[in-house]
């Protein structure tokens, strides 16, 4: 999407991915800003790690304690470059359950999956929004009680809990990587909670098109999107950033559907949504 964007803009820019170790990452944002790139984006599990690696935290990376888009900054002509973090996923999160599954977020009660990088980002933005209640479920549950105190903290009036509902929900939201590959189980543990209990299913994975979730959830009668057009929104304010520039939305949706969708019927070597660490990056 974001080549196709450039191509739309008449820049001479190229978008790259890179498969970079957690133990090399500061290595890498360093060697990506001395050979002058315009910025990255990064994925898991950078995006926590990558909070104590730059220069200076954007706002939105304070906020929401996680950094998926770096700008390389020149403090002046010819001088020092900066490296400043920024959070595109948080509000990536809200507008796309708003648009793809017209979520009212407000009073709504939510069941979210994972307390890893996107899982706190998500938690945190919900919380925002004025969620009735987050229930957390995270494999460590060490992770789910530590987020859920940082909510509580900071959003007292939103009442959190760590474990499956009791009752029905309103949504059910998939942070885990759980579906990314194929013959994954789904991260909703049917025993704790029947997807019946629940009238909306989000997941951020968004290739497969339909992961396990989403096909038991459809069956259910569930309203369902997968995380496509949270890549699109987060993508485009990233591309924003980077530029200064207005993203050509419709350009990039059609790249970015061209790509996932007709990727269905490829090979499974497909490196689309590949849960290999990496680090993208537009090239000047």
């Amino acid at each position: 999407m974001h080549n196709a964007a450039f191509a739309a803009l008449g820049l001479n820019w190229r978008y790259l991915a890179f498969e970079v170790h957690p133990d090399n990452l500061r290595a890498a944002i360093a060697g990506a800003k001395a050979m002058q790139f315009a910025g990255l984006n990064l994925t898991v599990p950078h995006k926590l790690l990558a909070m104590e690696m730059v220069d200076a935290l954007d706002e939105s990376a304070k906020a929401w304690g996680a950094v998926n888009t770096i700008l390389f900054k020149p403090v002046a002509a010819g001088g020092e470059i900066r490296a400043i973090g920024f959070n595109t996923d948080a509000e990536a999160i809200v507008t796309a359950l708003r648009e793809d599954l017209k979520m009212d977020l407000r009073g709504a009660k939510v069941l979210l999956l994972g307390a890893g990088g996107a899982g706190r980002t998500a938690a945190l933005k919900l919380a925002s929004e004025n969620v009735a209640e987050l229930f957390l479920v995270n494999r460590t549950l060490d992770k789910a009680e530590a987020m859920a105190g940082e909510i509580k903290k900071q959003f007292p009036s939103v009442r959190v809990t760590t474990g499956h509902p009791p009752t029905a929900v309103d949504l059910v939201l998939n942070a885990t990587s759980l579906g990314l590959k194929p013959g994954d189980p789904s991260p909703l543990d049917e025993k704790q909670f029947s997807v019946r209990q629940t009238r909306a299913v989000y997941d951020m994975i968004y290739h497969p098109a339909e992961t396990a979730l989403l096909k038991a959830a459809k069956a259910a009668g569930c309203k369902t999107a997968n995380g496509l057009g949270m890549l699109l929104c987060q993508g485009a304010k990233a591309f924003e950033i980077w530029t200064g520039k207005p993203a050509p939305l419709d350009v990039m949706r059609r790249a970015l559907e061209a790509e996932v969708y007709q990727s269905t019927v490829r090979s499974s070597q497909s490196t689309v949504g590949s849960q290999q660490s990496t680090v993208r990056s537009p090239k000047s």
